[in-house]
This record gives C-alpha cells, sequence and structure tokens, in this order.
C-alpha cells in the first residue's frame, strides 16, 4: 500500500512539475511577443500615422514663425506675398491636423494638400499643394512608412513640384533647395544609412542647394522679372522649404 501511494505522489509530482513548465514555456513566449511589439512601436525607421500629424503641427507652427522673414525675402525678388501664403498654409495645417483622423497615410496627405489648396491658392500654395498630392497618390493604402517609402515621398514631392512649376534645378526656385534633398535622401537610404543620419544629410544638402543659388539670377516667375537684382538675393522658395524639412526633422 506504501508503495502505491509513493508511486502515485511521484506520479502527481511529474506531472505538476509538467504543467510548471509548459507555464513558464507560455510565460517565456508571452515575454518575447511583448518584447516584439515594443520594439515595433518603438521602430525609429517606420514612421506612423501619429507622427505624420506631429510632423505637420510643426511645420504649421514653423511657418507662422517664419512669415515674416519669408515676407521680406519675398519682397526683395517677388510680389511679397510668401508671408501670407505662410500663414494661410499653417492654419489650414493646424485645423487639419486637428480635425482630421485615419489609417491611409497616402489619403491623409492627399487631403492635407486639398486643404491647403483651398485655403491658399497662391503660387507656393499651389506647389506644396500639389507635392502633398502627389505624395498622396504615390503611397496610397500605406498605413505606415519605412525607408523606402519615405524616399519615395520625397521624390514624389520633388517630382510634383518640378512638373507643377516648370522648374528645374538651377533655375533659383524651391526646385534648388528640394531637388538635392530628395537625391540626398535616396542615396542615403540605399547605402543604409538611418533615418536620423539621412535626415541630417538631407537637411544638410537643401540648405547647401539654397546657398549655391543664392549668387545667381532667378529664371522663373516673378522673380525673374526683377532681373539682376535677384542676384545675391536669398530665393523665398528655398527658405520656405528649408523652414518645413527643419520642423519635419525637428531641428
Amino acid at each position: 500500500m506504501r508503495q502505491v501511494l509513493l508511486s502515485s505522489f511521484n506520479k502527481i509530482d511529474r506531472i505538476h512539475y509538467s504543467m510548471l513548465d509548459v507555464q513558464c514555456s507560455m510565460f517565456d513566449v508571452h515575454q518575447y511577443l511583448f518584447r516584439l511589439e515594443v520594439a515595433a512601436m518603438t521602430d525609429s525607421s517606420v514612421i506612423r500615422f501619429q507622427q505624420i500629424v506631429a510632423a505637420l503641427e510643426r511645420v504649421a507652427v514653423a511657418l507662422n514663425d517664419r512669415q515674416e522673414y519669408l515676407t521680406e525675402l519675398d519682397q526683395a525678388m517677388g510680389d511679397g506675398d510668401l508671408g501670407i501664403t505662410a500663414s494661410k498654409i499653417s492654419v489650414a495645417l493646424k485645423e487639419y491636423a486637428a480635425a482630421t483622423t485615419g489609417e491611409d497615410l497616402g489619403k491623409y496627405l492627399a487631403a492635407a494638400g486639398m486643404a491647403i489648396n483651398r485655403a491658399a491658392p497662391s503660387t507656393m500654395g499651389t506647389l506644396l499643394a500639389t507635392a502633398l498630392m502627389k505624395v498622396g497618390k504615390e503611397t496610397r493604402g500605406l498605413s505606415e512608412f519605412n525607408e523606402k517609402n519615405l524616399a519615395a515621398v520625397v521624390e514624389a514631392a520633388d517630382r510634383g513640384i518640378q512638373e507643377r512649376g516648370k522648374a528645374k534645378p538651377g533655375d533659383k526656385t524651391i526646385v534648388d533647395a528640394l531637388h538635392p534633398a530628395a537625391e540626398t535622401f535616396k542615396q542615403a537610404i540605399e547605402e543604409g544609412v538611418d533615418l536620423k543620419e539621412a535626415g541630417e544629410r538631407m537637411l544638410a544638402a537643401a540648405e547647401k542647394g539654397l546657398n549655391d543659388v543664392t549668387p545667381l539670377q532667378s529664371r522663373i516667375g516673378r522673380a525673374s522679372w526683377v532681373g539682376e537684382r535677384t542676384k545675391g538675393q536669398v530665393d523665398p522658395g528655398c527658405a520656405f522649404f528649408v523652414a518645413i524639412l527643419k520642423a519635419i526633422l525637428k531641428t
């Protein structure tokens, strides 16, 4: 009888330990899945909806803060309305970011472009709206952006503005900051550089583009009417883009 009881207790112990092993294994699995989820949430190589919203809000603040500076630049080379345009875009972006939600980033950005177009149907407002709508078309259906998606975003913006504005590098327009920024960012991503460094390279390229064309004469748009007096003047479009890019990159 004693042997039978001891044998039963041993079986119970083995079952108990087996159950503990299973529980420990399940705990390990849950811990592993939790770590994966946290890693996905904090992955700096992926941009999600709330980050896009925050970027639009920063751009709104930056354009509002820079409106006087942009007006001064534009008065020297054009009709002086870029500061007003920047202010209208700022209000439109702030209201849009606060009121609009969604999961499709392409649709979200395209709709942001349409909001800008309604609020600021000037030359620069139209160009920025076109860029966002082009980006929206390229990224429709995506709920997050990886590095390659972001490179495609900047390329689409560059292509959209060049097509709509009929401008090319060297004409002394926003393209002279945007195009080298897009090319540099794409190259950095292809090299496997992380987003932070790729962004820093992109900003440096945009600022260099601005500085490189400052000594030149404007070739198209209202600035071209001013002729040689545009030589040595900072292009307002380049400054506009650099301000936006700094806000997006939080620099």
